[in-house]
């Protein structure tokens, strides 16, 4: 499995690119358009987007993924978020609309291209956040970063959500390497600290 993290300037989020045979690519937060072109120097074709959450600076290219026919999609909690913009205009920031082609649900697990992402929901900084787990990655968006975690003061944020979901995530197994939504990348051990 090899992992490619694309850092779009801006408000733009960490988006990763996740390929199990170099050709085929799963994009975790597409958050900018720009993760088309990015693909397209790697080699690698987009074959789908999964979000874990629907805040407009993870959810900014996923109106140019549905133009190109990639599927986006989301924990089914999320969906009303992702579509009405992802809060963008709390900050001034419009977010060209587009459709959640599927959804999935906590404890599910997805499987495209040869790779396995099992679905943990993390309530807290929306009430629909998730993370994903595939072989010793784990793909946070804006639960868990180095050192810190996701605000909770916005549209469906909850602090007690938040701490509950924490809990999860230190609680799995083993040092995942994690790879969050903003910021450097860590891992569990560090963040259980």
């Amino acid at each position: 499995m090899d992992i490619y993290k694309l850092q779009p300037a801006g408000f733009a989020a960490n988006c990763y690119l996740v390929t199990a045979d170099g050709k085929r690519a799963v994009a975790i937060d597409p958050s900018s358009p720009s993760v088309l072109d990015e693909a397209k120097r790697l080699g690698l074709e987009i074959g789908c987007a999964l979000l874990t959450h629907g805040h407009f600076d993870h959810i900014g290219g996923c109106a140019a993924l549905r133009r190109a026919g990639i599927r986006v999609g989301c924990l089914a909690a999320e969906r009303p978020l992702a579509e009405e913009g992802g809060s963008g205009a709390l900050f001034g920031v419009g977010v060209p609309p587009f459709s959640i082609d599927f959804t999935f649900e906590n404890g599910q697990t997805l499987s495209f291209f040869g790779l396995s992402f099992e679905v943990i929901a993390t309530p807290g900084h929306t009430a629909g956040s998730c993370c994903f787990r595939t072989e010793n990655a784990l793909f946070t968006g804006d639960t868990l970063f180095a050192g810190d975690c996701g605000r909770t003061d916005l549209p469906t944020g909850n602090a007690a959500q938040m701490r509950k979901s924490l809990k999860t995530l230190f609680d799995l197994e083993g040092n995942l390497a994690v790879y969050p939504g903003h910021g450097e990348n860590t891992n569990l051990r560090r963040e259980r600290g």
